[in-house]
C-alpha cells in the first residue's frame, strides 16, 4: 500500500516538529551551560581576589616592619656581624 498524501504530510510534520524540539532542548541546555560558565567565572574571580587578599597579609606579616618589633617584644635582637657564622653543606662539595 503506497502513502498518500496526508500521510506525508503528517510524516514531514513530525519531522519538523521533531527537529523544532531537538533545537529547543539544545538552545535550552546551552542557556544552562552558559549560566554555569558565567557562576564558575564569578567563582573563580572570587577565589582569585581571596587568594590575593591571603598572599598581601603573608607579605605584610613577614615583612621587618611587623617582625622587628614583635621580636624585640619578646626580647630578641639582631645579632652583631661577629655573631654571624655561615654553614656550609659538606654534601655540595661531592656534587
Amino acid at each position: 500500500m503506497a502513502a498518500k498524501g496526508r500521510h506525508w504530510l503528517i510524516l514531514w510534520l513530525v519531522f519538523a516538529l521533531g527537529t523544532l524540539a531537538w533545537v529547543s532542548a539544545r538552545q535550552t541546555a546551552s542557556h544552562v551551560l552558559a549560566g554555569d560558565l558565567r557562576e564558575a567565572r564569578a567563582d573563580r574571580s572570587a577565589a582569585e581576589s581571596e587568594r590575593a587578599a591571603v598572599l598581601r597579609r603573608r607579605n605584610a606579616a613577614g615583612s621587618r616592619a611587623v617582625l622587628v618589633p614583635r621580636a624585640e617584644a619578646l626580647g630578641l635582637r639582631f645579632p652583631a656581624d661577629s655573631e654571624l657564622v655561615t654553614l656550609e653543606d659538606p654534601d655540595r662539595e661531592r656534587h
